[in-house]
């Protein structure tokens, strides 16, 4: 057996999982890099389905690294988001349309509401399809239990989920408005792009000035992002560029990137934004687009 040449005719569903199971790139390419080191010690006439075995290894890692990083999220300073990622330019096929919904910020953030296990077990079967039994094998419990688990999942997700996502056209527009309104510093237009539940989240992981809480209504949203951009914003360039399948926002100031941006939007309004300011996040869009 070719041990590097299976790998990576499945490396690409492994990171595919791998992220969507931590939200970080730079923790995925971990994992991946883990399982492979686990592959080449196996014997490889004892592996049924390399596929499987391979997700198995990766899973169970994904598993263990977040039950380990719970307690250091809880101790993060301010809200945590996920690792924003480019996702136009990648030709990994596990990026591409058909998995794009589940690499959206809003419903990463739900995963982030469930166990591992939960998680896990939710994103192998509604995400990657894989049968009871192999996710049994996965995450060790049995088929009956991983049915439970499953629908305890899909209830809480569907509970936060939009039940009619709008379409890829609709979301640039209203990003392209979103940033038309506060490029012309004009609350009327802002506001009337923002749910009224709207919530602002900001993630600076302590090491730049971000909002410490969420913040939730959509005259103190606007507000604040109109006082953000008075005070810090006002040189910096916007892009829409496309973010964990979606069209996002990128700002640039004196050079660097300040900020990435991505909404969730529902029924024609904005009500989550999520903005990623933690330049550990950030490090890999100047590596992925030759921005510096």
């Amino acid at each position: 057996m070719n041990y590097l040449e299976t790998f990576n005719q499945h490396r690409p569903l492994l990171l595919a999982i791998a992220y969507r199971m931590l939200g970080t790139l730079t923790d995925a390419e971990d994992i991946v890099q883990e399982t492979f080191l686990r592959w080449q010690q196996t014997r490889g006439e004892t592996v049924k389905s390399a596929k499987s075995y391979l997700s198995t290894i990766t899973t169970r890692l994904c598993i263990d690294h977040l039950r380990s990083a719970r307690m250091q999220r809880e101790q993060y300073v301010g809200p945590w988001l996920p690792e924003p990622i480019l996702t136009k330019q990648r030709d990994d096929p596990a990026f591409q349309v058909e998995l794009a919904d589940s690499l959206s910020m809003a419903f990463l953030v739900i995963l982030e509401r469930l166990s591992p296990i939960e998680r896990a077990v939710f994103l192998l079967r509604e995400i990657f399809e894989y049968d009871y039994d192999e996710i049994a094998q996965m995450v060790d419990k049995s088929p009956a239990n991983c049915r439970q688990i499953l629908r305890r999942s899909r209830q809480h997700i569907a509970a936060q989920r939009p039940r009619f996502p709008v379409s890829h056209q609709q979301q640039e527009q209203i990003t392209e408005k979103f940033l038309e309104a506060l490029h012309q510093s004009n609350l009327q237009d802002l506001v009337a792009l923002l749910a009224k539940d709207v919530t602002y989240w900001s993630d600076g992981g302590g090491q730049v000035p971000a909002a410490l809480k969420p913040l939730h209504g959509a005259m103190k949203v606007a507000r604040f992002l109109l006082a953000l951009r008075r005070k810090l914003l006002l040189k910096a360039v916007f892009s829409v560029i496309e973010i964990n399948g979606q069209p996002g926002a990128i700002a640039f100031l004196d050079g660097d990137i300040h900020s990435v941006t991505t909404f969730e939007i529902v029924d024609g309004y904005i009500k989550s934004i999520y903005s990623v300011r933690n330049p550990e996040k950030l490090e890999r869009f100047y590596e992925t687009d030759g921005y510096r």
